[in-house]
């Protein structure tokens, strides 16, 4: 919905497990030489301040990105992550979060494209600001991105990681999802996809995991993050996961070193809790 503004969110435990899972799938891409192209279909604004604005009404950064900050006990891959939103920050705390597009943006080379999408004119205009100097390799349209998606697939060098991330405030987007995921691997069945879901009460989004995994002939790996136990007749989102369609092999392996220590430190209260589920093994791991 064009009323929704991320700001106000940059930075929570949600953005710690998209982010995190987002910087392993492309350090895994870019080990090949061949180029590969990085598609968002909800880009946002690119960058967010966390010191000032939207983001300062709850500062929802205080229970995620903040409690990482300064831990120097993380594994490899997890402190990868948090070195990344350091680097944009060299004033030593924590004033400035990366959206999706930055992350990629600071980890893709040279022969590598950027496309992104974003429906909101006011962060659409601050994406295009953000690539200003990135020339041709970084492309931003404003429009809808699941409509653009399905554009651009197959994509010309054959290699890509599209990331599906709506806000789910219009309830619609939960089926778009799933449609979007299926008529894009028709048209490029080897591409990484990577769809963010919130944990909510809504039966919509109860049931939205359940639909992706009942994905078939496709490899899968589903990670969740709950920071808390759901509490009856409240709304709030208590956790979110990623679902990425064709992972790379070292994925489940750096999940399973860096999962319990995500939900340890992001836990805000009782009942945290993350999952690991990989198609094909009818295994689940549970921390």
């Amino acid at each position: 919905m064009l009323s929704y503004r991320h700001a106000f969110h940059a930075g929570n435990h949600a953005d710690v497990l998209k982010h995190f899972v987002l910087t392993r799938l492309l350090r895994h891409l870019a080990l090949k030489d061949k180029p590969f192209w990085y598609i968002d279909t909800h880009a946002g604004a690119g960058a967010y301040g966390l010191d000032a604005g939207y983001a300062t009404r709850n500062a929802e950064h205080a229970d995620g990105i903040a409690r990482l900050w300064t831990r120097a006990d993380l594994p490899a891959p997890l402190a990868d992550y948090v070195e990344l939103v350091r680097a944009m920050n060299p004033g030593g705390a924590p004033t400035l979060y990366p959206g999706s597009p930055y992350l990629a943006w600071k980890l893709v080379r040279d022969q590598d494209r950027l496309r992104l999408f974003e429906l909101h004119t006011t962060d659409v205009d601050l994406l295009g600001k953000t690539f200003m100097e990135a020339g041709r390799r970084v492309q931003v349209t404003l429009g809808d991105g699941f409509v653009g998606l399905k554009s651009l697939l197959p994509p010309p060098p054959r290699r890509a990681l599209a990331l599906i991330d709506p806000s789910y405030e219009d309830k619609r987007d939960y089926a778009r999802v799933v449609e979007a995921l299926r008529d894009s691997l028709g048209r490029f069945a080897t591409g990484v996809y990577a769809v963010w879901y919130p944990l909510l009460p809504r039966p919509e989004a109860r049931r939205l995991p359940e639909r992706l995994r009942a994905l078939k002939e496709v490899d899968w790996l589903d990670v969740s993050l709950s920071v808390r136990k759901p509490q009856a007749g409240a709304f709030g989102m208590h956790g979110s996961g990623m679902f990425v369609v064709n992972p790379p092999w070292t994925l489940r392996a750096e999940l399973d070193v860096c999962m319990p220590v995500l939900r340890d430190a992001l836990a805000q209260g009782e009942g945290a809790e993350c999952h690991i589920t990989v198609s094909g093994t009818g295994k689940t791991a549970k921390e």
